[in-house]
Parts: C-alpha cells; sequence; structure tokens
C-alpha cells in the first residue's frame, strides 16, 4: 500500500501546523497531481478524489458509514463519540430519515418562496450600506434567515454568530474569539452567556458549549409553551430525544449558517479575479442562476466530510477494508476534469452544474435551495450598485482544513465600468 504525504491535511489539527497551507489558498495543485491516482491513503484514511467516486460514497451509507465514526477527520474523543453520532449529520437511515423528515417543512419550495421577499430586503440593505469588509457584512444575511426559520430571536443572533466562530475556528485564534455586542439580547440569552467557558475546551466536545445548550433548552421551553410557525417550535411537538434535539440545535446553529457565510464572499472574490466574467453578468442578469452555481463549485465551502468504511469493498480498483477512514474531498471532485471542461476556468455561463458543494445523496444539504435563494439575492444586489466592486487591501482567510473561510473581504465601490 503506497503511502502519501500531503501538505493538505492535519490529522492532529491542534499540534499540526499545516492548516496555514490554506491562509494562501486551496492547494488546487496537489490535488490535481493526487486526483491521477483516484483513491489514495494519506496518514490514517483514504482521500476520495474523484467526483463519480464520492458520489458512489456519498449515496451508498450501508458500505460508507456517517454513524460509525462520525463525520469529521478528526477522530472523537471516545467519550464523545456516542454523543455525537445522535446529530442528523452523524446517523444513517433509516434514524437519519426520521430525523430529516422533522425538518423538511422548513425547506420546502414553497417555504423558501414565501422567505424570498424578506431575503432579498435583507441582502439589498446590507449591499447598499457596506461598511467596507464584504466578508464581515454579508454574515449577517444568513444569520438574519436561520434566526427567522429556526425561531430564535433577531435580537439574538449574534449568538448564532458566536457559537459557529467558535466550532468553526478552532483552528484560527482570531476567528474563534471574535464576539459580538449582547446589547438588546433577550434575558435568556445573556443568562446562557454567564455560562460561556474561557478556559480553552473543545468546543466540538459536549462540555465545550454550556452556553449553547443552556440556550436551546430555554429557548425549547418557551417554544413549547408559546409554538409558532418555525423550526424549533415543531420540533417541540415531535418525539424526540433531549441528545436529538441538543444536537439538531448545535446543528442548525453552527451548520446552518457557516458554509453559506463563506461561499457568499467566495462567490465574490471569483468574480474580482476575473473581471471580464464580472462584466459579463453584469451585462446579462439572466446567467445569474449558473453564475451562483459556479461560485459554489469554484469556490467550494466545505472541503471534506468524512465516512468509515463498515465492509471490505473496492473503489476504483483500491482495496478498502471495513473500519477503514473514508474521506471524500469535494474541492477535488468539483474540479475534475472528467466532469467539468477547464475545471480551474470561472465561468459565469457554464452549464456543467453538477458540483458537490451540497453534498449526495441521502445527506444532499436540506437548506441548499435556501441557500442558492440568499446568494443570488446578494448578487442581484451587488449587480445594483452604480459601478463594480473592487478589492480594497488584502484577503484574509480563515485558517481551517475543513471550511474555505473568508475572515475579512477588503472593497471599495468604484464607478468605472
Amino acid at each position: 500500500m503506497k503511502h502519501v504525504r500531503i501538505p493538505f491535511y492535519a490529522d492532529r489539527c491542534r499540534a499540526d501546523p499545516r492548516p496555514d497551507t490554506y491562509t494562501s489558498g486551496v492547494p488546487h495543485d496537489a490535488l490535481t497531481r493526487l486526483r491521477e491516482k483516484d483513491v489514495v491513503r494519506v496518514g490514517d484514511f483514504w482521500a476520495v478524489l474523484r467526483h463519480a467516486d464520492v458520489k458512489t460514497v456519498l449515496r451508498t451509507p450501508s458500505v460508507f458509514s456517517s454513524h460509525r465514526g462520525a463525520t469529521q477527520i478528526r477522530d472523537p474523543q471516545p467519550a464523545d463519540l456516542a454523543y455525537v453520532q445522535r446529530m442528523m449529520l452523524n446517523q444513517d437511515p433509516p434514524s437519519h430519515s426520521r430525523l430529516r423528515r422533522m425538518l423538511t417543512q422548513a425547506f420546502t419550495p414553497r417555504a423558501v418562496a414565501l422567505l424570498e421577499s424578506r431575503i432579498r430586503a435583507n441582502a439589498l440593505e446590507i449591499v447598499s450600506s457596506l461598511s467596507g469588509d464584504f466578508a464581515a457584512d454579508v454574515a449577517d444575511l444568513p444569520l438574519l434567515t436561520l434566526a427567522d426559520i429556526f425561531g430564535v430571536p433577531r435580537c439574538d443572533r449574534a449568538l448564532l454568530y458566536d457559537w459557529s466562530n467558535r466550532v468553526i475556528g478552532f483552528q484560527d485564534p482570531e476567528y474563534a474569539l471574535s464576539s459580538s455586542s449582547t446589547t438588546g439580547m433577550t434575558d435568556m440569552a445573556l443568562k446562557a452567556l454567564e455560562l460561556r467557558p474561557s478556559d480553552g475546551r473543545d468546543p466540538r466536545a459536549r462540555d465545550g458549549m454550556p452556553d449553547l445548550y443552556a440556550y436551546a433548552h430555554a429557548l425549547g421551553a418557551y417554544k413549547r409553551a408559546h409554538p409558532s410557525d418555525d423550526v424549533l417550535s415543531n420540533l417541540m411537538r415531535e418525539d424526540i430525544s433531549l441528545e436529538e434535539f441538543e444536537n439538531l440545535f448545535w446543528l442548525f446553529s453552527v451548520a446552518g449558517n457557516e458554509t453559506l457565510r463563506n461561499g457568499i464572499p467566495g462567490g465574490l472574490i471569483a468574480l474580482l479575479s476575473h473581471p471580464s466574467e464580472y462584466a459579463r453578468l453584469r451585462a446579462d442578469r439572466t446567467l445569474l442562476p449558473l453564475a451562483v452555481e459556479e461560485m459554489l463549485r469554484w469556490w467550494t465551502p466545505v472541503m471534506h466530510f468524512r465516512r468509515t468504511c463498515v465492509q471490505d469493498t473496492s473503489l476504483s480498483g483500491q482495496e478498502i477494508r471495513a473500519g477503514d477512514k473514508v474521506v471524500v474531498w469535494f474541492t477535488s471532485a468539483n474540479r475534475d476534469e472528467r466532469v467539468f471542461s477547464s475545471p480551474d476556468r470561472f465561468d459565469v455561463g457554464r452549464r456543467e452544474a453538477d458540483h458537490l458543494s451540497f453534498g449526495h445523496g441521502p445527506h444532499f444539504c436540506l437548506g441548499a435551495q435556501l441557500a442558492r435563494t440568499q446568494m443570488r439575492a446578494v448578487f442581484e444586489a451587488v449587480l445594483d450598485l452604480p459601478g463594480v466592486l473592487e478589492l480594497d487591501g488584502e484577503i484574509s482567510r480563515l485558517r481551517s482544513n475543513f471550511q474555505n473561510g473568508v475572515k475579512h473581504l477588503p472593497v471599495r465601490l468604484s464607478e468605472k465600468e
């Protein structure tokens, strides 16, 4: 078995500096070279790099399980594994299907359509009053949308921002320690914040987010007594265990905004890096839906997810044993030259739209249509500006080997066409 050493992964991510690789960009050249081997052994896992192979892994949970070892490259501590396995993200059918059915009503095309006018108004307000840091400004759009859908009071949405920063930014001290004003927050939010740990504990462990769980239970009790038309109120009517409820709240709060929060500035970086495509899109607004799909392909906010093989199998001729860790690389699959012509080129009119940024199979992102709606709303507002946005400083990227994140994107509005 051939082992390959590559710079884009840190198994012991607390001690290994390789997440620094991503502060200067995704190493697409390395991924392109590795993709020639289809499936490659890297450290203690198999890296699955081809588009077709990634789809095979994701649509075959009976062979490649989300539940067995959860979905992060780093193995959870034994004491934490049983708890995180109760999260919908870390379950296989039929348990996964049962939890997913509880949430689908909030993400139907009809439900998303009812939110669209509010989303467009929020996006227009954000873009028309840009502060100069596009990444910081647009981060509020998914927070506003998530708060409305989930049932979190808008005045408490900074909690969602803080929780996702702490979890996603565990490899980046600046990101992990960012916080927002507590002015105007509800009493239950302020009480929960009193439990916010300051001892550096792992925010991905059960005891790492006591403020999140305290708020979840307080808000859940309120929704049980005062139900409304939101996800949390609906969950209070379901037969759901304590662990399932806490994990769903965690998943919504963290994953519900982070991917889009990075996908939107990533889309603008694509336009700024390709001024001719920016001009093409300004001249032909009908390309916007295609452009949004291309932004998601070209930037790919979530770079990978892990599965665990539960029976001996083979993938592209490579033998994989039961118990082996298997990691699908969306950043590689979305630039697979067998699927996308000139895959490194950003093309707002590209019609090869089979990107995997929302996943595939049973775990295909529930909020995919909602994310698309928000991205279209933001870029409609950008195209409505009386001029073009230009880079006005250095882009600051997230130090992470999981999220393709943007911390700061300084821009200015130019009147030149």
